[in-house]
């Protein structure tokens, strides 16, 4: 039970994106409905499982100023996948198997490849309590109540012939890399690794690509790319020819630059769902099949044709490869400093996170930070984050839906204003008695503006994009059953978070910043990366 529709709506985001099936959410007519909005369009872009079903007025007291009615025919528009009026309902046969059908059809719509929320509405006349005494489910039920009809989806499959010409043009390639943005499918770590072995080339590895952390090959994979490729020269010396991009879009912006700059190069999009996620507009093959089955599909091709790599491209890998050490190694030294810097929140974090955690992570800078300090480890610790639409409420609830369906360590990295936005979710930890560690970095406003040219507009910044709250935390956190803590040193930070994974419930780090400040640090960092990886270009490694 929640009692605050909006952060209802994520937290059941969060317990589908643990889970990875459907979660079902119930409102009563009206404006609860309309919150559910902010979650649901969340879903549609992030392809997460949801069922929303609504309550509503029967149709003789629809737009006649029946009191909790709005009109909720299509509420919530193409961000649905699937959506249904159903008919008032009646206590018999054919109307329970036409329920059983709906209920088969919204499972099947919401779930799968190409996954997303189905709503459903239903018309209900007074009086409101059913007489459950009378009620008896028809024997073609059956005994244990599941329904006989089910929905089997056979997928998507290439041809032979288009396995074939795929893996005789990736062949070909003298200079391939492959990027892997936001993509979560059990065992697509391994076989992408075993893929870019095959070919020899790097991947560039978004930290919600889940190919950071677990025990697969790490050899190939580029972490530290965010830095490296924002200068100018580095991004267009590495000049490639043929770009496998797996997953959503990446979160780097310096990334997304650079295969811009490079739109000559062959651009193949490997999509599991019948979408269109490719904003760039400069794909040359959109490919819709399921990520490990392409990888071993062309993998097989390879072998069958005897088709070999070419061998310039194991020098090309091997910069990459050198490139992102140094990077890896500048970073990690200028990162970490006695002051409190919002980098170096991840880069802890990578150390002090056990086996098996959970960490969701809020848009903005977190996101961003944990993109270029969240280096790769041997732990299986899955990452979260709302990239659908890169919005920063619910991000409380959607961290505590996780933390529903997970007994294990489950931490939430946010900044101030997200919090804000849902502090009402903080509920839900004090009714349900869960577990979360949030790690509140908290700069007095949006971080993420001060780096964008508007920051140079001081008479308006502060009010239109800086916009500081000013708010003492610890008051409203207390208030929710948790505790607080505000850190001043790395090792006060430490200690509080070992503590607190200790301690059950809602516990609150508190990691203070400065906006201005954090802008200097990132970019003595970036500037200090850029010089170390120069003389990798020039040399022979």
């Amino acid at each position: 039970m929640h009692v605050d529709e909006r952060s209802a709506g994520f937290f059941a985001l969060g317990m589908a994106k643990a889970t990875k099936q459907p979660t079902i959410l119930v409102c009563s007519s009206g404006t609860a409905a309309a919150n559910f909005l902010p979650a649901v369009v969340e879903a549609h872009y992030s392809r997460i499982p949801l069922i929303v079903l609504t309550a509503d007025r029967p149709h003789e007291l629809r737009e006649v100023g029946a009191p909790q009615a709005i009109d909720q025919v299509n509420l919530y528009g193409k961000f649905v996948k699937y959506f249904a009026d159903l008919a008032l309902p009646e206590a018999s046969e054919t109307m329970i198997r036409y329920v059983r059908t709906m209920a088969v059809r919204a499972v099947s719509a919401s779930s799968g490849a190409s996954a997303g929320p189905v709503h459903l509405n239903f018309p209900f006349r007074e009086p409101l309590t059913p007489d459950l005494s009378s009620f008896a489910l028809p024997k073609s039920w059956g005994a244990d109540k599941r329904p006989t009809c089910k929905v089997i989806d056979g997928g998507r499959v290439l041809s032979t012939e288009q396995i074939r010409t795929i893996a005789d043009a990736i062949s070909k390639s003298e200079r391939p890399i492959i990027v892997c943005g936001p993509i979560d499918i059990s065992g697509f770590s391994k076989s992408v690794v075993t893929f870019s072995a095959k070919l020899g080339c790097p991947v560039l590895a978004d930290p919600l690509s889940q190919l950071r952390s677990g025990e697969h090959d790490k050899g190939l994979i580029v972490d530290t790319y965010d830095s490296f490729l924002r200068e100018s020269e580095i991004a267009q010396r590495l000049k490639p020819d043929l770009i496998i991009r797996f997953g959503a879009v990446p979160t780097s912006k310096s990334l997304g630059l650079y295969l811009q700059k490079h739109s000559d190069a062959r651009l193949l999009v490997v999509d599991e769902g019948a979408g269109w996620r490719e904003p760039t507009h400069m794909f040359s093959d959109l490919i819709y099949a399921e990520p490990i089955q392409f990888c071993e599909s062309i993998i097989e091709a390879i072998d069958e044709l005897n088709l070999e790599t070419a061998s310039t491209s194991l020098e090309w890998t091997r910069k990459w490869i050198e490139l992102n050490r140094t990077a890896k190694i500048e970073l990690s030294n200028r990162v970490q400093s006695e002051k409190m810097n919002e980098g170096q929140v991840f880069f802890e974090l990578s150390n002090l996170l056990p086996q098996g955690s959970n960490l969701f992570v809020g848009s903005g800078m977190p996101v961003r930070d944990l993109d270029s300090f969240y280096f790769c480890n041997d732990r299986e610790i899955k990452l979260f984050s709302n990239r659908g639409a890169n919005g920063i409420d619910g991000v409380v609830s959607g961290a505590l839906g996780v933390s529903a369906m997970s007994d294990t360590v489950n931490v939430l990295v946010l900044g101030d204003l997200s919090f804000y936005h849902d502090l009402n979710g903080l509920l839900a930890a004090k009714l349900h008695k869960l577990n979360l560690t949030i790690v509140l970095i908290n700069n007095d406003g949006g971080g993420i503006f001060s780096f964008l040219p508007q920051a140079q507009f001081a008479p308006h910044f502060e009010e239109l994009f800086g916009t500081p709250i000013g708010l003492d935390f610890e008051h409203a956190v207390r208030m929710y059953g948790g505790t607080f803590t505000s850190t001043s040193t790395w090792g006060q930070f430490c200690e509080t978070f070992k503590r607190s994974l200790r301690e059950p419930g809602l516990n609150v780090i508190e990691v203070r910043t400065n906006r201005d400040e954090n802008v200097r640090v990132h970019r003595e960092i970036w500037g200090a990366v850029s010089n170390a990886i120069r003389p990798v270009l020039d040399r022979d490694v």
